[in-house]
């Protein structure tokens, strides 16, 4: 597991509220994260339909990808379709 340090100015005056601030910018990092390797896999993907050369791995890696968002809740479950439908639909082409 990735440890993350994270200073972050408290205006919380309450334990617990200092625990979700805490909280909540570690998991903004990581979601940060892991939504800039989706962007990374997608546009490897995009490259792939776009030159039509027959790379199957890209496009299956990057509809693994959305699907792991989408289940994460880094991106909505419609625009995760959206984007599977769009990708199934050039790799059947």
């Amino acid at each position: 597991m990735i440890e993350f340090q994270v200073e972050v100015n408290i205006l919380a005056n309450s334990k617990s509220a200092i625990k979700r601030v805490r909280v909540s910018s570690k998991k903004k990092l990581q979601n940060s994260s892991k939504r800039s390797s989706l962007r990374k896999t997608m546009k490897r993907a995009n490259t792939v339909i776009e030159n039509e050369e027959k790379d199957n791995e890209a496009i299956l890696k990057a509809v693994k990808a959305v699907d792991q968002a989408v289940s994460n809740g880094i991106v909505h479950r419609n625009k995760g379709a959206r984007v599977r439908s769009k990708l199934i639909k050039a790799l059947n082409k």
